[in-house]
């Protein structure tokens, strides 16, 4: 089956020149990814382990769903099957005729190009990958377990070591899977439980276990929705915020979450149910790979830290960002990163911030919270509600950012000082924190300068601040851009993703999408599977951080 130009699963992207799109394919790109295709099948088939249960990513028959989705039941324990799986081959048919000079050297072609795909099959099968000889094993990460790099910073004062250092030259190895490793459990049971082999990691469950935060039960490790402000529940503590701030509105007002220092993401986990999708992040630290458990539960997450440099997100994209015993000193340095948080929040948007200074009266704790009273005037946030939880015996503060500069330009004292116009607070990528807020939009088709529509209206309708006068990534005015990208991906996903590319896509649940554009096939896969969307990563270049924020 050829991928070329005017095929039915030529889906990818509309074929128009730009810096944030991908380029056209080409004969010799198609030979090449045919050839990368044959060395990945004859390679995996020496790296992948032979007990793995099928997966939901074998063909199945065009236009039919699986009559056989991948079970979720533990098989019996030291017994493993041992069956191969045929590897389905994709080739072009030459003419049944060849009759002109034209067929003719059609035929010559392919045929050639059979042969040389002959001969890269013959070579991949002599070829075996290397596994990657890394002390973290299963765990390693080449940015963050670059241990050359680590052991030659200055400080670790501000977490340096917790923070990305990749690699000169990335790793050409494979990263082993864990003794034992199974196919996932679907979400959303995987939400409560996953495989213990798949993250085979106990320290959380003895530092946390008295907390709810997750439990060893045989071969699974279960989760019982608990954290250490919450140790009751999730659920429970999401309706007590709500009814903290009732405006909040989760599902409609509220849609997108920063969950900072997230543990194993219950708390993004259980947002589900309000309709509120979490970006939870944690560092790899002594807690080991938190994150490792949010993924393997299905919870979006990313590995990252609180240390020197701004999170690999644009301004004023969050509704919310959430912080309970976080253990990030925010009140320290000029509040440098509580003003990090003011960048990612959109105007008007909430922090809700649970620890021990806000309902405690222990020194310490006193004397952080008069710290962050007098950081948070400053910075002209409007603490809304301090109230108490009597089933968690827990407290959160929740705080307002202003809506205009009219605070700003108030304040008898410029500390912390306004940003210079030259500061992009869009640009993220392997920057320092900068002591500095940034001034909000004033133009009213600015974005950031009004709360989006209420969800799911947001969705669909093409943001306020797209302009006409403005030329989107595929050549069309931004709006009509918008609407086509969502209407293209609304019949690519229908017509082909869910019935031609032989993936049972209600097992499917982590998806990454590589350079996402308006995120167009994640809004139509989602709306899919209503009750159970799987949820996707989108992944941009540096330069295109202004498409980055529509997702």
């Amino acid at each position: 089956m050829a991928f070329g130009g005017h095929t039915r699963l030529d889906v990818r992207r509309p074929q128009h020149r730009s810096s944030c799109c991908c380029s056209s394919s080409t004969a010799v790109a198609l030979f090449v990814a045919l050839a990368l295709v044959a060395v990945w099948m004859a390679s995996s088939m020496l790296v992948t382990p032979a007990d793995l249960p099928l997966s939901p990513f074998q063909p199945t028959p065009r236009g039919r769903p699986s009559q056989n989705p991948p079970s979720t039941a533990p098989p019996p324990v030291n017994q493993h099957h041992h069956q191969q799986q045929p590897a389905e081959q994709i080739a072009d048919t030459a003419p049944a005729e060849a009759g002109t000079e034209a067929e003719l050297l059609t035929e010559t072609t392919t045929t050639a190009q059979a042969k040389a795909a002959d001969s890269n099959e013959e070579q991949a099968a002599s070829y075996a990958w290397k596994l990657c000889n890394a002390e973290a094993g299963a765990d390693y990460i080449p940015c963050l377990d670059n241990l050359q790099a680590i052991n030659k910073l200055r400080s670790t004062k501000h977490y340096e070591h917790r923070e990305r250092h990749c690699p000169q030259h990335p790793p050409t190895c494979l990263v082993p899977l864990p003794e034992g490793y199974r196919n996932p459990i679907a979400w959303p049971k995987s939400r409560d439980q996953i495989w213990y082999n798949n993250v085979p990691h106990t320290k959380l469950v003895e530092y946390k276990g008295h907390q709810n935060w997750v439990k060893v039960s045989g071969e699974l490790l279960t989760f019982p929705g608990g954290g250490t402000q919450f140790k009751h529940g999730a659920l429970h503590y999401i309706d007590f915020i709500q009814e903290a701030k009732k405006d909040m509105a989760w599902g409609k007002r509220t849609r997108v979450v920063l969950d900072v220092g997230c543990g194993v993401a219950s708390f993004g986990g259980y947002l589900f149910d309000r309709d509120v999708l979490t970006m939870s992040f944690a560092p790899k630290d002594e807690h080991e790979a938190q994150v490792q458990f949010a993924l393997e539960r299905g919870i979006p997450a990313i590995s990252a830290v609180m240390g020197t440099k701004k999170l690999p997100f644009p301004s004023r994209v969050f509704d919310v960002v959430h912080c309970a015993r976080c253990r990030v000193p925010w009140h320290i340095e000029g509040g440098k990163l509580l003003l990090e948080l003011d960048r990612l929040l959109r105007p008007g948007g909430y922090f809700v911030w649970s620890a021990t200074p806000v309902y405690q009266k222990l020194r310490e704790d006193v004397e952080i919270w008069e710290a962050m009273s007098t950081l948070t005037r400053s910075m002209c946030w409007e603490m809304v509600n301090k109230v108490k939880d009597r089933v968690n015996r827990v407290g959160i503060a929740i705080f307002r950012k202003p809506i205009d500069n009219g605070c700003y330009e108030a304040r008898s004292a410029a500390n912390p000082p306004l940003c210079e116009e030259y500061n992009d607070p869009d640009a993220a990528w392997n920057i320092s924190f900068q002591s500095c807020v940034h001034r909000l939009p004033v133009d009213p088709v600015i974005r950031g300068s009004q709360w989006p529509e209420e969800w799911p209206l947001r969705l669909e309708k093409p943001p306020y601040w797209l302009k006409n006068s403005e030329t989107g990534v595929y050549g069309k005015p931004a709006p009509e851009d918008f609407q086509a990208d969502y209407e293209h991906w609304k019949q690519v996903i229908s017509n082909s993703y869910m019935n031609d590319l032989g993936i049972d896509w209600s097992a499917v649940r982590n998806v990454m999408d590589m350079k996402a554009v308006y995120g167009g096939y994640d809004v139509d896969l989602s709306l899919q599977f209503p009750c159970c969307p799987p949820f996707s990563f989108h992944t941009y270049p540096v330069s295109c951080h202004p498409i980055f924020s529509f997702i």
